[in-house]
């Protein structure tokens, strides 16, 4: 046990301290730091994709409704739930509201 001790702390040591393996831990997280911005930018491209497929749909059915004069309970549950909720809580706002107002006052038939 003595030899390992007189051996193996000072080995340890001068592993811990060593330039090459910092440069290896450093080389590691900037590769992951890399990874995480690439990511970051896709994620959030993916965002603006889904908030303006959701805003064009949200305006093109809203208008169809508006000019047919009416809305069936099903379009409006779709429509407010699954389309307008979910784009409003992603940062949409704007004409999709303005669209969302007007279909509000169609009477449900």
């Amino acid at each position: 046990m003595e030899a390992w001790e007189n051996i193996g702390v000072p080995v340890i040591v001068a592993l811990l301290t060593s330039t090459a393996l910092w440069g290896v831990v450093s080389k590691v997280i900037l590769k992951r730091m890399e990874l995480t911005a690439k990511r970051s930018k896709a994620d959030e491209a993916e965002r603006k994709m889904l908030v303006g497929l959701a805003h064009d749909r949200i305006i093109h059915l809203g208008m169809v409704y508006i000019e047919r004069g009416y809305i069936t309970q099903d379009e409006y549950e779709n429509l407010q739930v699954y389309l307008y909720e979910p784009y409003e809580e992603m940062g949409g706002n704007g004409s999709a509201r303005r669209v969302m107002e007007e279909v509000r006052k169609l009477p449900i038939r």
